[in-house]
C-alpha cells in the first residue's frame, strides 16, 4: 500500500486532501501540526511521500521538512503553499523538498503531482536493491543508474529522487546545454503546472551538494541564453 503523511493544520483542506488521496488508492495518515507530524514521522518512517503545509502554528513546514530530510533523502516531500509565499517556495525547495503546490488545487493536480513524485521514490527504492551495474563515469563522478547513485571520487553523495533525475538528464546530455523547459518536462512531467523557477532552485541545492565552490561551479554550469550542462572538462 502506498502510505502518505498529510500534514495541515486547515480541518477542511486536510479533509480534501485525505478523500482524495484514498480515492487514487493512496492509505493516508493525517497530522494536524508539525510537531505532530514529528512524533508520527520519526515513529515510523515508512511513507512513500509527505504532503507538508508551510504555514501552521508552532512548528512551520519548513523546520518539519529540514528535519524530515535529514532523516530520509529518498522520501517524497510536496509543499502546500499560498500564492503570497514565494520566498517561503524558495526555502522550502532548498530544504529538501521536491515540489510544492499552491493553494488552491483541484483534485486532479493534487493527484497528478503525488502519482508523479511516488513513482519517482519507488523507482529509487526498487533501484537501490539491484546488484546489476551500469555505470556512467565522467571524470571525477561515477553514476550508478541501477543503484540510483552518484559517486564523487569514492564518496557517494546522498540525492532526492528529484536531484537524481536531474543528473541523469544531466549526464544523459553531458556536455550539451539543457535548457530548463526540457529538465521541467522531463523531472517533473510534461503536466506540471508551476513555476520554471523550481528548476533553479534544485540545480542551486544540487551544486551545494556535488560543487568544491558552489559559488564558482565547474560541473554543472550555466550556459547563459541557453540553460545548465554537465561539464565534461572539469
Amino acid at each position: 500500500m502506498k502510505r502518505i503523511l498529510v500534514v495541515e493544520d486547515e480541518a477542511a483542506i486536510r479533509e480534501f486532501v485525505v478523500i482524495n488521496l484514498k480515492r487514487a488508492g493512496y492509505q493516508t495518515v493525517e497530522a494536524a501540526s508539525g510537531e505532530e507530524a514529528l512524533e508520527i514521522y520519526m515513529a515510523n518512517d515508512d511513507f512513500q511521500v509527505v504532503l507538508l503545509d508551510i504555514m501552521m502554528p508552532g512548528l512551520d513546514g519548513l523546520s518539519v521538512c529540514k528535519q524530515i530530510r535529514a532523516k530520509n533523502t529518498t522520501v517524497g516531500i510536496i509543499m502546500l503553499t499560498a500564492k503570497s509565499q514565494e520566498m517561503d517556495k524558495v526555502s522550502a525547495l532548498m530544504m529538501g523538498a521536491d515540489d510544492y503546490m499552491t493553494k488552491p488545487f483541484s483534485p486532479t493536480e493534487l493527484v497528478a503531482r503525488v502519482d508523479s513524485l511516488n513513482r519517482r521514490v519507488e523507482m529509487l527504492a526498487n533501484s537501490k536493491n539491484s546488484t546489476v551495474s551500469d555505470e556512467i563515469i565522467i571524470g571525477d563522478f561515477t553514476l550508478n543508474l541501477r543503484r540510483r547513485t552518484l559517486v564523487k571520487r569514492g564518496i557517494e553523495i546522498e540525492l532526492t529522487p528529484v536531484e537524481f533525475q536531474i543528473v541523469e538528464y544531466l549526464f544523459s546530455m553531458a556536455g550539451m546545454p539543457v535548457d530548463r523547459t526540457d529538465i521541467l518536462k522531463r523531472v517533473w512531467g510534461e503536466s506540471f503546472i508551476g513555476d520554471e523557477k523550481i528548476v533553479d532552485v534544485n540545480i542551486r541545492r544540487l551544486r551545494m551538494k556535488i560543487e568544491d565552490d558552489p559559488s564558482e561551479p565547474r560541473y554543472v554550469v550555466t550556459v547563459w541564453g541557453k540553460g545548465y550542462k554537465w561539464n565534461t572538462q572539469a
